[in-house]
This record gives C-alpha cells, structure tokens and sequence, in this order.
C-alpha cells in the first residue's frame, strides 16, 4: 500500500513554476529522501503533502484518500501528518514534556512520558527548550509529531542546524525511531550522503520536476540519465566513442555495465564513480598520468583531484587515507570499474528540455 501518492502535481506563486508534473509514490512504512538543491521545489514539496500550500493542478493522496485535487483541499489539521520543521519550532515557555503533549487530549497525556523515553531523553521532561541541546530539542520535536498517531512524518532538513559529529548521531536515533514505530517519512534535504544513508528511496528533484526515484543503490550505481547521476554522490562525467559494450575515452577503453537499453554507438559521455578509479604512485600498464591538483583528506579515505595530462579533464578520485600523496605530485590513474554510458545530446535538444 502506497501512504502517499503524488500524481502531475503543479504549483505556482504567481507567474513563477515551483513544482512542474511531480509524480511521487512514498510506500507505506517506508522513509523517502526528497533530494535536491536549494530552489528546487522541496520545501513546497513538503508543504504541499502537509496541506499548508493547495495544489493548482494534480492529486495528493494520503493513506488512499484524496486530500488535494487543486479545486478542493483537505485542512493540515485533518490530514493526519506530523510535521517537524528545520529548526524544530518548539514553543518556548512549554517544557519538554509540555511540547510532547500539546496536541495530545487531556486523557492522553500520560503518552508523553513513553515519546520521552523513546527518543532516548528519559529525566530530562522538565526541561524547557534553552536548556535542551539543539539535537535534543529535534528528538522532542520528532516526538511531539509522533504524539497524534499521524499517518505520515514530514522533516524538512531537521539536522540541517547541527553540527558534523552530532547530526550522525541524531540522525541515527530518529532513524531508528521511525523504523521502531514503522512511521512513514519524507525528509527533504540537499545532502546526498544524508540521502544515502538515510532513505529505502531516493526522488532527486530538479527545478520542481522528480528526475528519478529510486532506492539509493540502483540510483548511484545506475541512474537514469546524468543529471540524476550528478545530482547523486561524487560523479565524473567524461566525452568518450561507444562502440558495442565498451566506450573509448582519455583513460583508455573502458568497460560498460549491460542495460535494458544500451546506448548507441557513437559520441557519448561516461560516468564513472570516484571508486572506480585508483590511483598508483608508480607506472602502471593501462594507467594514465595525471596531477594531484586539491586533496580532501577524510581520515579513512580522501578524494584527490587530478588533472590528466595533456587534457583539460579533471577527475575525482577516492583514495585511501594512508596514501602519501601531494598537491602538485603525479600519480598515475587506472580504471577499476565498468561504466555507465549514454549517448551525446546534440545542445539543443539538451537546452529545449531544461
């Protein structure tokens, strides 16, 4: 059973196109990524499925019900949606405690301590917002949305505020949260590992349009098309020759991954992840050599930038953090991987369908 279903959604503020024909299927007690840059339509993507914006053309079905039509649109209210908005909005002068019972009857308030205990901030109940830190303040808002019973959880970029090291650990305890409670969830975010780590499906929204949808392993390792790929982990995107079930580029031929529809042979472009490429300190037979131009060092790994020579291509590739390598070294790149093709797209067809 699907909780929500978008189908040519359609919203606009005034002349200007926020979201263009989405169609979204969100399963149900599922979590879904809506992934995308700033701009792109997730924030009102959220808020369309949260009844605080009508739709102007489309259906959004929550729990098989109709809730928008563009003509007729059910009250946020009614809609049975927990909401936590990026910087959790918890009212000041209400404890913890307080937050979680808001919207709960009388009769049962008894049900916030149990949320408390859930998110894992047992005694600290009394506590109002300024005295909770900022991760704790988001797992009182997740169990303030959690307190109506709703059908779906809404979070817009809920660990957007914290910092590095504290927004893996809460993202993990909401995460487990959810799939405790087998709540249905969308977050919005514009962080891909965020995205990747977070989701069963992956929709990566593109000027209010849905480019794919998809669990997160089959869109990294098989997007549809290469903005998608872009818009999906680290990607170099190289000019090669398609001939048959290998591509010939600047790093020589390269493998291609068997598709339903392989692409045709002739110019084209080739994605290749950075951990399909590998960098050795000394010759190697197929390798090409390229210069070390920026290091990104991670600890268990970097990504180094390189820049072949004799070429104007710069590539992305993952090394492992005990590697001694320097700016300005030369490195010679091998490729480890089969590739993902497609086929050149003459400029304007690519410019009409922007």
């Amino acid at each position: 059973m699907s909780a929500i279903e978008l189908h040519s959604v359609s919203k606009r503020f005034g002349a200007t196109s926020v979201l263009s024909g989405v169609d979204l299927v969100v399963p149900d007690g599922s979590t879904t990524a809506v992934l995308g840059a700033s701009g792109s339509g997730k924030t009102t993507l959220l808020r369309v499925i949260a009844g605080f914006e009508q739709i102007d053309e489309g259906t959004v079905r929550i729990g098989g019900v109709v809730v928008d039509n563009g003509q007729r649109s059910v009250r946020a209210q009614r809609r049975g949606v927990g909401y936590v908005p990026q910087e959790g909005a918890l009212f000041p002068h209400l404890t913890a405690m307080g937050n979680i019972a808001f919207g709960l009857p009388r009769r049962e308030r008894w049900k916030a301590q149990e949320l408390l205990d859930l998110v894992g901030l047992e005694g600290l109940g009394s506590r109002y917002p300024h005295q909770l830190s900022g991760g704790q303040q988001q797992r009182v808002a997740l169990a303030r949305a959690l307190a109506i019973h709703p059908k779906v959880v809404l979070l817009d970029e809920p660990f957007g505020s914290l910092d590095a090291s504290l927004r893996a650990e809460v993202r993990h305890d909401i995460s487990r949260v959810l799939a405790e409670t087998n709540t249905t969830t969308v977050l919005v975010t514009h962080d891909q590992d965020e995205a990747l780590s977070f989701a069963d499906q992956i929709a990566v929204l593109h000027d209010g349009r849905v480019l794919a949808s998809a669990d997160p392993r089959t869109l990294y390792r098989d997007p549809p098309d290469l903005l998608a790929a872009s818009s999906i982990g680290e990607a170099n995107i190289l000019p090669v020759e398609i001939h048959g079930d290998h591509a010939r580029s600047v790093l020589g031929e390269v493998g291609l991954s068997p598709h339903a529809d392989p692409p045709a042979d002739g110019l084209g472009r080739l994605l290749l992840r950075p951990e399909q490429l590998r960098a050795h300190l000394q010759p190697v037979a197929g390798a090409v050599p390229a210069t070390l131009t920026e290091l990104q060092y991670h600890g268990h790994d970097a990504l180094g930038s390189f820049e072949l020579g004799g070429s104007a291509q710069v590539l992305t590739v993952r090394m492992p953090g005990d590697l001694e390598v320097a700016v300005g070294q030369t490195v010679w790149i091998e490729v480890t991987g089969i590739g993902r093709a497609w086929p050149e797209v003459p400029a304007a067809v690519a410019e009409a369908s922007t």
